[in-house]
């Protein structure tokens, strides 16, 4: 690994923190570096807040040494007065010697610009170190900008014998409970959560975080046709959630009713998300509404927990055909990291 790549992995080890903090932002990790040594290190920690860059100039004790420094940056410094000030022109107002970054941002606002900023100014740039495993750290915000639509987590668990749930839709409890308190740290990291209508029905869950600490995705149900009852657990108010059906349009008790139309009511579904923010969503299934997803072509990923049991006969796990990236052992469970 060379030197560049060194500090650019620091970069992204930074950059993971903010996971689950900075949507709808990217996650951004910044290391300042003169005579080879880290001088001053910092990430974007939160929405709203500073950036990456402003927190890693902070931290720098001695700002003589920012002259002859270079500074590593997993995306470009943005140049537009979005919650904060350009950071390009932070870097440039230090008069930093050479900055180094993974990605250029997707994002229009920016788009180079950031970069043509630096070089205009006379910094030194160099662009494109460890840039698939920059990418693959950001790959929900390059989604959200790219494709204009959230990064999209389908997640279920199965049984040996391929079920997700028993004959009368019971689905309790398949997986471990180690593999259920990961699943509650993935609620944590991503934005938004959706189940069915047979899920919200038979299962009454809560899709909040409790295994976990973290906040609370924004609960989506699909109702089509407004057959739940007001006394789930999803229509409590204690988090904002998204109802999407045929019917109407309304807002009431920290719940949105939104109506849209049943041509294309998938596609249509997360392009609503997009424009409300939402740059992640896991779906949870059941067995149609993953279905709905797979059939549509809108996923990105798939989270499938394998447990030892089996069924015997129930509803069956949906099929689709993807790559497999990664098998990890969650106990005696089995987790399989699909991607397309």
């Amino acid at each position: 690994m060379t030197p560049d790549e060194l500090f650019m992995q620091r970069a992204l080890e930074l950059a993971r923190l903010g996971i689950g903090h900075v949507s709808p932002n990217p996650q951004v990790g910044c290391v300042i570096v003169h005579d080879g040594k880290i001088i001053g290190e910092g990430w974007h920690e939160k929405y709203g807040g500073p950036h990456a860059e402003v927190n890693a100039i902070r931290s720098v004790s001695d700002k003589s040494l920012l002259s002859q420094a270079t500074v590593y940056v997993n995306l470009e410094p943005c140049s537009h007065f979005g919650k904060t000030p350009p950071c390009a022109d932070l870097l440039i107002a230090e008069g930093v010697r050479k900055v180094v970054v993974a990605n250029v941002d997707s994002n229009p606002l920016v788009g180079g610009k950031g970069l043509d900023k630096l070089q205009a100014a006379g910094i030194e740039t160099v662009v494109g170190v460890l840039d698939h495993q920059a990418r693959e750290l950001n790959k929900r915000f390059f989604t959200f900008v790219e494709k204009q639509r959230p990064y999209i987590i389908l997640k279920w668990a199965q049984t040996a014998d391929g079920f997700i749930a028993r004959s009368n839709f019971d689905s309790k409890w398949i997986s471990n409970e180690y593999s259920r308190q990961l699943v509650h740290r993935w609620r944590s990291e991503e934005d938004a959560i959706l189940v069915g209508t047979g899920t919200a029905m038979h299962d009454n869950p809560s899709l909040t975080v409790r295994d976990w600490s973290g906040r609370n995705p924004v609960r989506v149900v699909i109702d089509r046709h407004l057959k739940l009852p007001s006394t789930l657990h999803l229509f409590d108010g204690n988090t904002p959630t998204l109802c999407y059906n045929l019917v109407q349009q309304k807002t009431e008790n920290n719940t949105k009713w939104i109506k849209l139309e049943e041509a294309h009511f998938i596609d249509s579904l997360v392009r609503d998300l997009h424009t409300r923010n939402i740059q992640s969503i896991v779906i949870e299934g059941g067995a149609q509404t993953l279905s709905a997803f797979f059939n549509e072509n809108l996923w990105d990923e798939a989270r499938v927990f394998k447990a030892r049991q089996s069924f015997g006969s129930g509803i069956a796990a949906p099929i689709f055909r993807g790559t497999l990236k990664e098998t990890l052992d969650v106990m005696d469970d089995e987790l399989q990291i699909w991607g397309r």
